[in-house]
């Protein structure tokens, strides 16, 4: 028997899958962690939409230097690679999808790529292809390529 896989329309404009609850409560807890941590450092972007030499891709958030915002010009599409990228696996996704598309994150030159997995409260932390850390729980997660350290236990709570 061939299984039928029914993709939303969500699914198709945003070439992602659809979240869910504990993806978006997760977005957001990791969100306002880096905002109220590393603003004078870095800039967070949600759901940025990204062309990165010939690949587009839309991460759940994206880590970029420091930059001001000019609120009088926006931009549809960012063409260079963020600094770090976070993902966080929908109830849809394999964990092997994910790692597929860090692989490619680092291909186009982002230095640190976090893999998040709510329902186990599990984030693995890559600075290579290859090479990761997994912080879970309530440990404190360091991302050395990015000089980030946050609490799970803010995040996972």
């Amino acid at each position: 028997m061939q299984k039928t896989t029914i993709i939303s329309d969500y699914e198709i404009e945003r070439g992602k899958p659809l979240p869910s609850k504990l993806h978006s409560l997760t977005q957001l807890k990791l969100a306002v962690q880096l905002e109220n941590n590393y603003a004078h450092q870095y800039s967070f972007f949600s759901e940025l939409s990204l062309s990165l030499n010939g690949w587009d891709s839309v991460p759940d958030l994206a880590i970029y230097p420091k930059t001001d915002i000019d609120y009088n010009e926006d931009e549809i599409e960012l063409k260079t690679p963020p600094l770090g990228v976070i993902e966080i696996l929908s109830p849809t996704q394999s964990f092997n999808e994910l790692k597929t598309k860090a692989g490619r994150y680092f291909e186009v030159g982002v230095k640190s790529c976090w893999l998040v997995i709510p329902v186990v409260k599990n984030i693995y932390v890559f600075s290579n292809r290859e090479d990761y850390e997994i912080y879970k729980g309530k440990e404190t997660l360091q991302d050395n390529a990015l000089n980030i350290s946050i609490e799970l236990g803010e995040v996972f709570q």
